[in-house]
């Protein structure tokens, strides 16, 4: 790994091997999600937070500060919406010249492993692979399961996060799921845990990410349970503290409710 490809790692993961994005890109296909409508006043209180920002280049341009803005991820893959037929029919859609053009830290894509666009996919991680790294940018290759959330097994998702794995990616970014170790260890890039829908309690949330961290994630990259949560900052904190501090679910508990006392929320 060349001084580029370490130094952009660096903006991302910390000295402590350990990292917390913060994904804001779904309106390339879900539209104006609900909390996401100004993305520019959602994450303005939890920028300090986050690790890195997974965004697209517009909502990059149009609302992110430069001067406050942490490690970026940039969103280069899309091509259908929530109302096509088919979320898996993605191709690459950003340059590698725009994204050294925004100084990005790292280029994230979808994959649709099993998909009708299965094919088309892969392809297009080898390619956006070939292409970042003659100029050292990182490439997080996300393992997406469209609308067929059921598909979410340690099997399947074993089976994606490898593949992508073995295609180049520097990182993988999967769900959490039952008998999560069987995914990491068979992936021998550094994984990140998505979150997926927005979980029914906050302990839920805080159990599944303590999970995960034990069993070999390197950090999250978890969006609608932060910033769709009624006390984001307080959610944020305790989150962070379990990757970064590797507190327990009782301890994270208690910094959740510490935190919302100091800002005056029940």
């Amino acid at each position: 790994m060349d001084w580029g490809m370490k130094n952009r790692l660096s903006r991302l993961v910390k000295e402590d091997g350990r990292c917390f994005f913060l994904p804001i890109d779904h309106g390339y296909f879900q539209g104006p999600t609900s909390k996401l409508e100004k993305p520019g006043e959602t994450i303005a209180p939890l920028m300090h937070l986050a690790d890195g920002l997974f965004v697209t280049r517009g909502v990059l341009r149009s609302v992110v500060d430069p001067a406050a803005a942490p490690g970026i991820i940039l969103r280069v893959s899309g091509g259908a919406s929530v109302i096509s037929p088919d979320l898996s029919n993605e191709v690459i859609t950003t340059s590698v010249e725009e994204c050294l053009r925004l100084n990005v830290s790292a280029v994230g894509m979808s994959v649709f492993v099993g998909a009708e666009y299965e094919h088309q996919s892969l392809v297009n991680l080898g390619k956006l692979v070939d292409e970042c790294n003659r100029y050292g940018i990182p490439v997080m290759a996300v393992t997406a399961v469209g609308k067929e959330l059921e598909k979410r097994t340690a099997r399947y998702l074993a089976l994606c996060s490898r593949i992508a794995a073995e295609f180049g990616a520097t990182i993988v970014k999967t769900y959490w799921c039952e008998d999560f170790d069987k995914v990491v260890n068979g992936c021998p890039v550094p994984v990140v845990m998505a979150g997926g829908p927005k979980a029914e309690t906050d302990r839920e949330v805080f159990a599944f990410v303590h999970d995960g961290m034990q069993k070999g994630a390197i950090g999250l990259n978890l969006g609608r349970n932060v910033w769709q949560h009624p006390c984001p900052v307080a959610m944020m904190t305790a989150l962070r503290a379990i990757v970064h501090q590797n507190v327990s679910v009782k301890e994270a508990d208690k910094i959740f409710k510490d935190e919302k006392k100091k800002a005056g929320q029940k």
